[in-house]
């Protein structure tokens, strides 16, 4: 991904206007889990450009059988996740992957959001990886992919896309509250800050 990062910038920055905001809010130096909402094929690659350092992606583990996708996020650095159900081996990898102050993305919708790029409900495995690795979570708004690459479309079409990194969120769990009860919690604030820039 390091070595594809500057010509996939430089194509999307022309094709697409690809604008980067909130940069300055990207950790160099620690854990950290970048958790976005979905809204096209480019996300992952759009999304990565100014993380300059190694990244994770758990991708939805069907995706691995496509033609081009498959082989794709396995470069970028993809990691099978059983969408339906828990996963412990991926989830393990990961933990330890931002244990050693790697960066892990997720979408945290399970797949994309609504055709005219509306959020679909997320799940809470973010949040509960943050609290279980002790990592701060970085909320990412990916905006106007939906447009540029709709779904049902083979490839992608001009437009403008915008990424907005917002400041990082320390997830906490109450005294006494249950942990599936903190996880929807956090996860209903973090889904109303990517929410905020839509």
């Amino acid at each position: 991904m390091n070595l594809m990062r500057p010509v996939i910038g430089s194509f999307s920055r022309v094709f697409w206007r690809l604008e980067h905001k909130g940069v300055e809010n990207i950790p160099l130096n620690t854990g950290v889990i970048v958790a976005a909402n979905h809204q096209s094929y480019g996300d992952p690659f759009w999304l990565a450009i100014p993380i300059k350092r190694p990244i994770r992606f758990l991708a939805w583990s069907e995706a691995f059988s496509w033609p081009v996708v498959g082989k794709t996020i396995t470069l970028l650095g993809a990691w099978p996740l059983q969408i339906e159900g828990s996963d412990p081996s991926a989830i393990r990898r990961s933990l330890n992957w931002l244990r050693d102050q790697g960066v892990v993305v997720i979408f945290p919708e399970g797949g994309r959001g609504l055709p005219d790029g509306s959020m679909i409900r997320m799940k809470g495995g973010a949040v509960r990886m943050a609290l279980e690795a002790g990592v701060p979570i970085l909320p990412v708004t990916i905006r106007g992919a939906n447009r540029v690459w709709p779904e049902g479309r083979r490839l992608p079409r001009p437009g403008k896309v915008e990424i907005i990194y917002h400041p990082l969120i320390y997830v906490q769990q109450r005294a006494g509250e249950e942990t599936r009860a903190c996880a929807r919690r956090e996860t209903e604030s973090l889904a109303a800050i990517i929410r905020s820039a839509l």
